[in-house]
């Protein structure tokens, strides 16, 4: 028999649960602070969650993803379905927080309150995300939206991240941005279920549909995998985007056929559960570390060269490990 919980956690994932949006921004920015409270709120919530479908949306900066999400939100919320969108910006060096310059471009989801729109510090995180998108997608997941639109910072080709978080990936190229030449280079060409030529209207979109193309069947050839869609678009103008949201729902229906679906969202929690013991031993060993002066005795010793720093850092492990025990 499970033990009851305190009535500030039912109230709040009551609250959550019932689609507020305030205990939705509440409890987002519990996980993004690190509130001990939102481990408790997000075990309540969690048999909740698993119902929406996440597209991933990245890019270089300056490809169009926030004026595309927009749109797509719209688009979604045609059809009736919830939305949320989380948008994750660089972290502002004096505020630590957000610079929400997303947001400014989101004009559907600015007036939309169907739309819920979110925006993430990095706060150093690599990889296009930030720390905490996978729980606030979760906390949006149990709130009952349909779907969750996660746009990556921009910043290069190392997004791969995106892919192990979201259901379907929407990558954004466009013509003029030296993408013809980057189109061949590997990393987050590899991660793309969706290519999307944004901007489609310049004049070299027909050749970058052409690199793409090429690229993407040689791809087929040696992964025997189902090619990736390539669609056109001009978001600032609404075209394209219908067709990329059949792109979508048909990836999606296409992958819950064949049982790629579910193993990609098994691949996901396999990587989320090592993260979050990595996270868990790393306080863990640094709490160790750091009493009594430790760490610092210990750096001086390896600093003097009295001793090397792998039998010290296996050294750490143990102690974490027999203060665990102990505990």
């Amino acid at each position: 028999m499970s033990e009851p919980q305190p009535a500030w956690l039912e109230e709040w994932a009551d609250q959550v649960l019932r689609g507020d949006t305030r205990a939705m921004a509440a409890a987002i920015s519990a996980v993004e602070n690190r509130d001990p409270r939102s481990i408790a709120l997000l075990q309540r919530l969690f048999p909740h969650t698993g119902r929406a479908t996440l597209i991933g949306v990245t890019g270089a900066s300056g490809s169009g993803k926030s004026t595309l999400v927009d749109r797509l939100a719209a688009a979604l919320r045609q059809q009736g379905h919830p939305v949320a969108i989380l948008a994750v910006d660089p972290t502002s060096p004096f505020t630590g927080g957000a610079i929400l310059g997303d947001r400014l471009r989101m004009q559907a989801a600015a007036h939309d309150p169907g739309i819920f729109v979110r925006s993430l510090a990095t706060r150093g995180a690599l990889g296009g995300l930030s720390s905490a998108t996978l729980d606030a997608a979760m906390v949006l997941d149990a709130a009952g939206k349909q779907f969750i639109l996660v746009e990556t910072v921009g910043v290069g080709q190392d997004e791969v991240d995106i892919a192990q978080l979201v259901d379907v990936t929407l990558l954004l190229l466009v013509p003029q941005m030296g993408d013809d030449v980057q189109v061949f280079k590997a990393g987050v060409m590899e991660i793309a279920d969706v290519f999307v030529i944004n901007k489609a209207d310049l004049p070299a979109a027909d050749r970058l549909e052409q690199d793409l193309r090429s690229l993407v069947e040689v791809a087929q050839e040696q992964e025997g995998h189902r090619q990736p869609t390539i669609v056109r678009t001009v978001a600032i103008e609404g075209e394209g985007v219908s067709e990329l949201l059949g792109a979508v729902t048909g990836y999606v229906a296409f992958a819950r056929s064949t049982g790629a679906f579910d193993e990609r969202r098994l691949c996901a929690w396999r990587s989320r559960l090592l993260e979050r013991v990595r996270e868990r031993a790393l306080e863990r060993v640094g709490l160790q570390a750091c009493s009594n002066g430790l760490l610092n005795r210990y750096a001086v010793e390896v600093a003097t060269r009295q001793r090397d720093p792998y039998s010290v850092a296996d050294e750490i492990l143990e102690q974490a490990g027999r203060s665990a025990a102990r505990e």
